[in-house]
């Protein structure tokens, strides 16, 4: 029993140290990767090539004095970035990064808690995130940041119902809620280790996986509850300070959160081919992830905003009865083919 607790303990400290380095370190390749698709430099100054930039960022927001208006619901005001920080790290606590290994004679699995209803502990989690949002801009005491909780809560009620049913598919043919299973089902032996995955199987919902979880996100195109040319921010209008770093590292620890579901559903997991087996698996789930969150940024750097009347009929009229639809046929097509 110690020993299950000391792993246990051992590992939630370095998932949690490792998602906040990554979230740190997440927002020096955006300014970097969008440089360079601008045509600019990105930072440079401090550290190599700018590496350090995160830590002098972390330095200044530790450092920086915390103004609370006079008009804010301090009680609400307070919850709001606690209330969207702490669910996105709740997420890692199911989401298998490796096989079992042993280490300095420990055992150690590969998850730190492998649920069997694994999936609906990550959307049961993420969609709590939104209560952050709302309760930030409701208390804030500002035009701008309210119209940024009201934008945030539609949007996420509005690609939830998508963002769930789009890993239908997914679980119909695994059969299975369990996040180590689904990964277990997509492993090959063959030089073709990718022919398990099921992005093959379900194309279209991993689209419509991608498409609802940028949306879920607050990310570019469907940023619409900051919108910095419209609402100064939005919702985060009026914090500064470590509160505001608690809405910034939330979004980050968000978008890996959806990189690391997207790879552990589509694309195999921690699989590798099976002729690099010396690689340790974390390696190929972390390149994976790596991937995703490049796309974040290229998508940043290609698209403009939608118009929120587009946002929401976009939702509404495009992605939930595509969803609803793939959700189907693969139900049909699965009982067909037994």
């Amino acid at each position: 029993m110690f020993e299950v607790i000391l792993t246990s303990s051992i590992q939630v400290v370095v998932v949690i140290v490792v998602v906040l380095t990554g979230c740190a370190w997440a927002t020096w390749l955006e300014r970097k990767v969008l440089g360079h698709m601008q045509q600019r430099i990105g930072p440079s100054y401090t550290g190599p090539y700018g590496l350090l930039q995160p830590v002098a960022d972390g330095l200044k927001l530790i450092f920086k004095e915390d103004i609370v208006p006079d008009s804010v619901e301090r009680l609400t005001y307070t919850l709001g970035p606690m209330l969207s920080f702490v669910p996105a790290l709740l997420t890692f606590a199911v989401i298998p990064y490796s096989r079992d290994f042993s280490l300095f004679g420990l055992e150690f699995k590969g998850v730190i808690s492998d649920l069997n209803i694994g999936i609906l502990w990550i959307f049961a989690v993420t969609s709590l995130g939104v209560y952050g949002l709302v309760l930030a801009g409701w208390s804030s005491g500002s035009k701008y940041s309210l119209l940024g909780g009201i934008r945030s809560s539609a949007q996420m009620i509005s690609y939830e119902v998508s963002y769930g049913l789009s890993i239908v598919g997914v679980i119909v043919i695994a059969g299975t809620l369990s996040m180590t299973e689904l990964v277990a089902k997509q492993a090959s032996d063959s030089i073709w280790f990718f022919e398990n995955w099921y992005l093959w199987r379900n194309p279209i919902g991993f689209l419509l996986y991608l498409t609802c979880a940028i949306a879920e996100t607050n990310r570019t195109p469907f940023d619409l509850p900051e919108a910095e040319s419209e609402l100064v921010a939005g919702y985060h209008t009026e914090y500064s300070s470590m509160r505001f770093a608690l809405f910034f590292i939330g979004e980050y620890a968000n978008m890996l959160a959806v990189a690391c579901v997207a790879t552990t559903l589509f694309f195999g997991g921690w699989n590798g081919p099976a002729f690099l087996s010396f690689v340790p698996p974390v390696i190929w789930f972390l390149i994976k992830v790596f991937v995703f969150m490049f796309c974040y940024v290229w998508l940043r750097a290609t698209f403009p905003r939608f118009r929120y009347d587009q946002l929401m009929r976009f939702g509404w009229l495009v992605l939930l009865p595509l969803a609803i639809l793939n959700a189907m046929v693969t139900g049909l097509v699965v009982l067909w083919l037994g």
